[in-house]
């Protein structure tokens, strides 16, 4: 079978793949809730091809994603819900909705600017949406400043974009250094709780100390979540280092000691330099 570049024939695998009797029995099985793991995954799997540059693994990975958006429209079609097609319709319909300064007369001439206005446009999105609730008789939660975070996100990730929606209506430091500040108290009061032996009291305000952190790397510009991932990246790296200078000695670092690897982990770190 040629491969086709037709998104319609990838609906109508996945609908072949749905039905019962005929389909595969592990795709008939799946729902919402099964497959959303699936699809947070997919999206991590885009995430690090980026960050490793290969754009042929991101080709793939990003046909992965497409394949979890099909799936769960395939669901919502089988609800009586909707389908892919109404899933393109929203999702064009709120692009042109929230770039008014590329396809109507507003202003946004700056990133900055855009980013404002896209933010703006959002928030009376979510007043509507509470209105036609009001009206339909269902009950409207109160609107906040900030509502829209999705509580799946990582929890660094959501840790940000709260800092940033309470950022907006004022809530927040001007200086880096004051959340530098924030760091250092949060840290005496885990030694705090270490003191009096509350392990996990300690526990619960190292949740302060990462909250405060989050911060501080968005006052200096930086994503924590991409941050992170390179640290991550450079520990296993320089660990990495420490096993096969042990190799070359015939030893593991279950044979090493602390100082052993100690003075390997530095030695990597010159290396770097």
């Amino acid at each position: 079978m040629k491969p086709s570049r037709d998104i319609a024939r990838l609906i109508e695998i996945m609908a072949a793949l749905r039905t019962p009797g005929s389909g595969c029995p592990w795709d008939v099985e799946q729902s919402f809730e099964t497959i959303a793991p699936y699809t947070i995954e997919e999206a991590y799997e885009v995430a690090d091809a980026i960050q490793r540059g290969d754009l042929g693994d991101l080709r793939d990975e990003l046909g992965d994603l497409l394949l979890q958006v099909v799936f769960h429209a395939r669901m919502a079609e089988e609800q009586g819900a909707f389908d892919f097609g109404g899933v393109v319709d929203a999702v064009t319909s709120k692009m042109i909705r929230r770039h008014p300064h590329v396809f109507a007369d507003a202003s946004g001439h700056t990133a900055t600017a855009v980013r404002g206005l896209w933010e703006d446009i959002k928030a009376q999105e979510r007043a509507d949406k509470a209105g036609r609730k009001d009206t339909a008789g269902e009950a409207a939660s109160p609107t906040s400043a900030l509502d829209g975070v999705p509580v799946a996100l990582p929890a660094l990730t959501r840790a940000l974009k709260l800092q940033e929606k309470a950022g907006r209506v004022g809530f927040d430091w001007n200086d880096p250094r004051a959340v530098l500040a924030k760091i250092r108290e949060e840290a005496d009061e885990i030694e705090a709780e270490l003191d009096r032996a509350e392990t996990a009291k300690a526990g619960m305000e190292v949740g302060d100390l990462l909250f405060a952190v989050v911060n501080l790397a968005r006052h200096l510009g930086a994503d924590p979540e991409a941050i992170l991932r390179a640290t991550n990246a450079k520990f296993e790296r320089r660990f990495h280092s420490i096993e096969r200078a042990l190799l070359a000695q015939g030893k593991s670092p279950k044979d090493a000691t602390l100082a052993e690897m100690d003075a390997l982990w530095e030695a990597a770190k010159t290396e770097e330099a």
